[in-house]
């Protein structure tokens, strides 16, 4: 008779037994309101870079709600390139550098705004011109993009909250910001071409 904890797992194919190791997703060392940076240091949740990079993974999870609209198939892959950034965003933020060298992987390139910044401006190319302000609206998917434009904002006011106590790497701050202005294009994009109409706002 095998004896095993609940972090294994049986599989039997033909009277072979085979024991699979897995993660166990409660760790209970959050338990007391604190976690752990990359490097070891235990920090309170309440913590700003525990905030930052927080709100970097809201973003992520409200760039994957957008995905799975139909918002067209170039778009979706980058938005899903976007992800993979903010991703490695969420690990650079969550380094303490004072305890561990940073991973190479989790550096902002120019390259990744100069993405943005291409993406942008084929989006941009087919909009008509912009003379009054938008309203967040005109469709779901063009809603949605919002969302993902103002928690952007949010996130970027975190980080550079922390870039003035920990200065961080300069295109952390340019790249969250060129991601906002983004989301404000790509969300006119896809309610346009969808044949939606923009909310303008009206002076009252």
């Amino acid at each position: 008779m095998l004896n095993f904890n609940l972090r294994n797992l049986l599989i039997c194919s033909n009277h072979n037994v085979f024991v699979i190791e897995f993660m166990k997703i409660y760790t209970k060392t959050g338990d007391e309101g604190k976690t752990g940076l990359i490097g070891g240091t235990r920090v309170l949740k309440c913590d700003l870079r525990i905030e930052a990079y927080g709100t970097i993974d809201e973003l992520n999870s409200h760039i994957g709600l957008l995905a799975a609209h139909s918002i067209g198939s170039e778009n979706k892959l980058f938005l899903e390139k976007i992800q993979h950034v903010l991703f490695a965003l969420g690990s650079y933020l969550a380094t303490d550098i004072n305890a561990t060298s940073l991973n190479q992987a989790s550096i902002l390139s120019n390259e990744m705004i100069s993405d943005v910044e291409s993406e942008i401006d084929r989006l941009n190319v087919v909009l008509p011109d912009l003379t009054q302000f938008i309203l967040p609206g005109g469709s779901v998917e063009g809603a949605l993009c919002h969302v993902c434009r103002t928690v952007t904002r949010r996130a970027e006011r975190r980080i550079v909250e922390l870039n003035n106590m920990y200065s961080l790497d300069n295109n952390v701050v340019i790249y969250i910001n060129r991601l906002s202005d983004y989301f404000f294009v790509l969300s006119r994009f896809v309610t346009v071409t969808t044949g939606c109409e923009e909310i303008f706002w009206k002076k009252q």
